[in-house]
C-alpha cells in the first residue's frame, strides 16, 4: 500500500475519524484508524464499537491496499506538519511497520493487519429519508445541552427522535431531558420517515454529528432500524447503536395550565442573568426573578461575594410573583432563542416554567424552578 497526499486534505477527514477513538483502549486495534487506498481514494475508519466514521477524500494512490496505524499518532504527526506537506504513507517491507514521510521528516509507526479491524456495518437499515443539513443541525442545537450527563438514567443520555402529531400536522420530534429541564423541537416530517421507529441516539454519537455538520450543506441521508442509525453526507458515513431503553413520557412534564406570561428581549435578559450570576454560589448558581406589573428584578446573594440586583421593563400584567432559577439554564436556553423576544408562561414558585421563543413555534422549553 502506497499513496501520496496533501497535508490539509488528510488532516480534516483524520480530525473527523480519530475523534471517535478513545484514549484507553483494551483492545489495541480499536486505538487504530482503517485505511483504505485505491481508484485514487483514500477511505479512513475509526469505531469505539458503538460508533464508526468512514470518510473518504481523494489522493495519488501508488498501490491499493488497506492496513491499520495508530489514530492519535498519526493526527499528532499531520498536524504538526507545516502547511503545503505532500504526505507520503507507505507500508515498509518490515511487517507490521508504515512509514509516514513528509518533506525531511520522516516517521516509522506500527500496523495492524486491516482484517482484524472491526465492522459495524452489514445489518440492513429499513427505514430511510433524508433532511436538509441545516435542518438536523437546528434539530440537534436546540436540544443537546438538555441531555442528561447521569449516567444511572442512561435512557436520558441522548435525543429522543421520534415521528408524531402537532395539531393535526405530521412532524419529526426530538427531545432531551435531564429532569431539570426539558428541550422539545419539531419540523414537518420528512418523506419516507413517517414509520420510522422512536429511537434514542446516544450523546457521544450527537456530539460527533454536531461537529460533522457544522460545515455541511445540501442534505443528510439518515437510515436507521431499532438498535442503529447511519447519518450520511457528503464523503461522510457515521453509524452508531442506539440506546437500548424506554424514554420517559416527556408530555407528562409540559405544563398546561401557566397563565402568567412574561415577555422580554432575549439579549437584555440574557446579560443582566448574566451579570447578576456573577455573585450567586458556584454550587447552586440561583437567580431569583421578582415580577411585578412591567417589571422584573433579577437578584442574587451569597455569604461570600455579596448581593445583586437588577431591574429590567418587561411585559407583565399578572399579580407580583418570585420564582428562582439555576442561571446557567437560563442562558442555556436563552443562547437557543434565535427571535428578539422570550416568552415565560408561569404558574408558581414551585411549577415547572414553559420558555418559548416569541417568533418561533417549533421550539419549547421546560425550566423546573429553584428554592432561593
Amino acid at each position: 500500500m502506497k499513496f501520496t497526499i496533501d497535508r490539509a486534505a488528510l488532516l480534516r477527514p483524520l480530525g473527523h475519524v480519530q475523534s471517535v477513538v478513545e484514549r484507553r483502549n483494551t483492545i489495541p486495534i480499536l486505538a487504530n484508524v482503517l485505511l483504505k487506498a485505491g481508484n485514487g481514494r483514500l477511505s479512513l475508519t475509526a469505531t469505539d464499537m458503538d460508533m464508526d466514521i468512514v470518510e473518504s477524500v481523494d489522493c495519488n494512490v501508488g498501490a491499493d491496499g488497506a492496513l491499520t496505524v495508530p489514530a492519535h499518532t498519526l493526527y499528532d504527526i499531520i498536524r504538526k506538519l507545516p502547511d503545503g506537506s505532500e504526505v507520503s504513507l507507505e507500508a515498509t517491507g518490515e511487517a507490521g511497520r508504515v512509514s509516514v514521510t513528509a518533506g525531511r521528516s520522516s516517521f516509522t509507526l506500527p500496523a495492524l493487519p486491516a482484517d482484524e479491524f472491526p465492522s459495524m456495518s452489514g445489518e440492513e437499515l429499513p427505514h430511510r429519508f433524508s433532511m436538509a443539513a441545516a435542518d438536523a443541525k437546528s434539530m440537534i442545537d436546540r436540544t443537546r445541552f438538555a441531555i442528561s450527563n447521569e449516567e444511572t438514567r442512561y435512557y436520558l443520555n441522548g435525543i429522543y427522535l421520534h415521528a408524531t402529531e402537532a395539531n393535526d400536522v405530521a412532524v419529526m420530534r426530538a427531545v432531551a431531558t435531564d429532569g431539570h429541564r426539558l428541550a422539545r423541537v419539531e419540523m414537518p416530517l420528512p418523506e419516507g420517515a413517517a414509520g420510522m421507529p422512536a429511537v434514542i441516539i446516544p450523546r457521544k454519537a450527537i456530539n460527533e454529528i454536531h461537529k460533522l455538520i457544522e460545515d455541511t450543506e445540501g442534505e443528510v441521508s439518515i437510515a436507521l432500524s431499532d438498535s442503529k442509525l447511519c447519518f450520511a453526507f457528503g464523503d461522510t458515513v457515521l453509524t452508531t447503536k442506539l440506546i437500548d431503553g424506554t424514554f420517559p413520557d416527556y408530555e407528562r412534564v409540559i405544563p398546561s395550565g401557566n397563565d402568567k406570561t412574561l415577555q422580554v428581549n432575549c439579549k437584555i435578559f440574557a446579560n443582566a442573568v448574566d451579570r447578576v450570576a456573577t455573585i450567586s454560589t458556584e454550587k447552586s448558581r440561583s437567580v431569583k426573578l421578582q415580577m411585578d406589573e412591567g417589571t422584573l428584578v433579577l437578584s442574587a446573594s451569597s455569604p461570600e461575594s455579596g448581593t445583586a440586583r437588577e431591574e429590567l421593563e418587561v411585559s407583565y400584567s399578572a399579580g407580583p410573583m418570585e420564582i428562582g432559577f439555576n442561571s446557567r439554564y437560563l442562558l442555556d436556553i436563552a443562547n437557543q432563542i434565535e427571535g428578539e423576544g422570550v416568552i415565560f408562561s408561569l404558574a408558581d414558585a414551585a411549577s415547572p416554567t414553559i420558555v418559548r421563543d416569541q417568533d418561533d413555534d417549533s421550539s419549547l422549553y421546560v425550566l423546573m424552578p429553584m428554592r432561593v
